[in-house]
């Protein structure tokens, strides 16, 4: 098996268990605080990571380009843009679509990917991105019991485009984030994917910092009021964001991305078996299908 595969399942199951945790933290801080404990508190993760790999690691550590400063800072602007757009999405009040829409970022990330990087994508990976995405959204439209009719008439209203914007910041970050790791032209993956979740961590927390502290001041004592649980935000995300980075830097992102659609898969058993709760013929269905579709890379790959 090639080591992408298990950095990827253990990035979506660790991004998993942050979303659910992060979940908990709505209540206590606003949108942008919950969404800011990621980068904060995952900084002593990455920071611990790096100088392990360091260390341990044999070969130089890379140097600062041009090329990678503007990768690494534009992959986390879109990061940041796809946060605020995702904020944007929920202030309307029929967002359903576009929520829908939002999810599609594994299309987007073949797109970019080819027009960024060449990436070139196998057939069998392009069926499977079909069977996946198509999956999506017929798991979407089960979670918010939206119709079929209901969908297609919603692709022409404004949230859907919102929500197309969220996917399409979301893919592009992916990408920058890759071709930032590969321009460090270092083969040891652990040095290039340690080096730029740091220094990406670094100008997002600077960054989204700043956007805090000038439009909610106070949210910044309550990141470090509600320390203890944001420290498990962090400890989770920092590992989701090492397995990401090192997954990005080995193997083409539209194939990370799209194996990464297993954390719906985590996330299906834990509703049926930890919460008990009931799921429609159309959540079985679009499962069922991003399940076929994770198979179906496995066996490209």
């Amino acid at each position: 098996m090639e080591l992408w595969i298990p950095l990827t399942i253990a990035a979506a199951f660790f991004q998993n268990i942050r979303s659910a945790i992060q979940k908990h933290l709505k209540g206590k801080l606003s949108t942008l605080g919950a969404a800011y404990v990621r980068f904060v508190y995952a900084l002593p993760v990455a920071l611990l990571y790096f100088f392990i790999v360091a260390y341990t690691e044999v070969e130089p550590l890379p140097g600062f380009s041009s090329s990678f400063l503007i990768y690494a800072a534009l992959g986390g602007i879109c990061q940041i843009m796809f946060t605020v757009f995702l904020l944007w999405l929920f202030s309307f009040h029929n967002f359903v679509v576009g929520t829908t829409i939002s999810k599609l970022e594994t299309i987007m990330v073949a797109v970019f990917g080819l027009i960024l990087l060449g990436d070139q994508l196998t057939p069998a990976i392009v069926i499977a991105i079909a069977i996946s995405s198509a999956g999506l959204v017929i798991l979407s439209a089960g979670q918010a019991k939206l119709s079929i009719d209901n969908l297609i008439s919603g692709l022409w209203r404004f949230p859907t485009l919102i929500g197309l914007g969220c996917a399409a910041w979301l893919g592009m970050s992916v990408v920058l984030f890759r071709a930032a790791s590969l321009s460090l032209g270092v083969d040891n993956f652990l040095v290039a994917s340690s080096f730029t979740l740091l220094v990406v961590l670094l100008l997002q927390i600077a960054t989204m910092g700043t956007i805090i502290a000038i439009r909610e001041p106070e949210q910044l004592a309550k990141v470090i009021r509600y320390w203890r649980p944001s420290a498990l935000v962090g400890l989770s995300g920092g590992l989701a964001s090492i397995a990401w980075f090192s997954a990005f830097t080995l193997q083409n992102a539209t194939y990370v991305r799209a194996l990464g659609q297993i954390e719906l898969i985590f996330t299906f058993v834990v509703t049926i078996f930890i919460f008990r709760e009931k799921v429609s013929h159309k959540e079985v269905a679009g499962i069922v299908m991003i399940t076929a579709s994770i198979i179906l890379i496995l066996l490209a790959a």
